[in-house]
C-alpha cells in the first residue's frame, strides 16, 4: 500500500496523517482480511468502533452549545446527522469508496456503492483522525464536513422520523397501521444488508435498504413517503 494514494484525500479533508498504516487500515473491509493469510493486516471495525463515539460526542456537544431547544428536538437533531444514510452521503461527497479494499466477492457486488459500508469508512477515517489529532481536530473535521448540513436537514425535515411520520399519515388517511416485510438479506454476519418493504394493506409501497432491519424500515418509509408524494 502506498500512502502516495491517499495524498488527495489528505488535500481535501486539509489534514496530514503522519502514521500512514493507521490510514490504510481506514479503507480495509473485513472482507479482503478473509481473502488473505497475512495476518499483519487490520480490517478498519475497531476504528469504526472508536469513530461512533466520537462522532455521537461532538455532535452531541455541538447541538447542547449552539441551540437551546430541548432534548427531544436536540436528540432527533443527532440521529439525522449521525445516521447511516447522511454519513453515506459525505463518503460519496469525499470519495472514500475509491480506497476501499475490499475481497472480489465483495467488489463485485459494488461494495464501494453500498451506503452501511460507506457509513461505516466514514466513522472508521473519524477514528483515525481522533487517534492522530485529537478531539479538536476532530471537531474541525465534522465542522467542516458534517455539521454544516443541519439547516439543510431542519429545512427538509429530514430530522422528522420518518416511520413515525408514515404510520401517522397512513392512519389518518386509510384508518390502518402500515406493515413491513423481509423483502431480502444478504451479506456475511458480519455486515448483514436487509431490504423491507413498507406496505399499506396488501399494496406495497416502496423498500429501503439498511444494515438493520429497523434501519431498513426507516428507509422503506422514507422511500414510501416520496413514492406517495407526502413529502415531510
Amino acid at each position: 500500500m502506498n500512502q502516495d494514494r491517499f495524498q488527495s484525500l489528505e488535500e481535501k479533508i486539509g489534514i496530514k496523517f503522519k502514521d500512514s498504516k493507521t490510514l490504510e487500515t481506514v479503507f480495509v473491509h473485513k472482507s479482503y482480511i478473509n481473502e488473505i493469510s497475512d495476518q499483519n493486516v487490520a480490517h478498519n471495525e475497531r476504528l469504526e468502533f472508536l469513530g461512533d463515539a466520537v462522532l455521537e460526542l461532538v455532535v452531541t456537544e455541538f447541538l447542547y452549545k449552539n441551540y437551546p431547544n430541548d432534548e427531544g428536538d436536540l436528540t432527533n437533531w443527532r440521529s439525522a446527522l449521525v445516521k447511516g444514510a447522511h454519513l453515506a452521503q459525505v463518503s460519496k461527497e469525499l470519495d472514500l469508496g475509491s480506497y476501499l479494499i475490499l475481497s472480489h466477492g465483495e467488489e463485485k457486488s459494488g461494495g464501494r456503492s453500498k451506503n452501511y459500508i460507506l457509513a461505516n469508512t466514514f466513522e472508521a477515517l473519524l477514528g483515525a483522525i481522533y487517534l492522530e489529532h485529537g478531539y479538536e481536530v476532530s471537531h474541525q473535521f465534522l465542522d467542516k464536513f458534517l455539521l454544516i448540513y443541519l439547516d439543510e436537514i431542519l429545512e427538509k425535515g429530514l430530522h422528522i422520523d420518518a416511520k413515525s411520520y408514515f404510520q401517522e399519515i397512513v392512519q389518518e388517511k386509510e384508518d390502518i397501521t402500515p406493515v413491513y416485510k423481509l423483502i431480502e438479506e444478504q451479506g456475511p454476519d458480519h455486515s448483514k444488508e436487509f431490504v423491507m418493504a413498507a406496505y399499506i394493506g396488501e399494496r406495497k409501497i416502496a423498500e429501503g435498504q439498511g444494515s438493520s432491519k429497523q434501519n431498513a424500515e426507516q428507509s422503506a418509509a422514507e422511500n414510501a413517503l416520496k413514492a406517495l408524494g407526502w413529502g415531510k
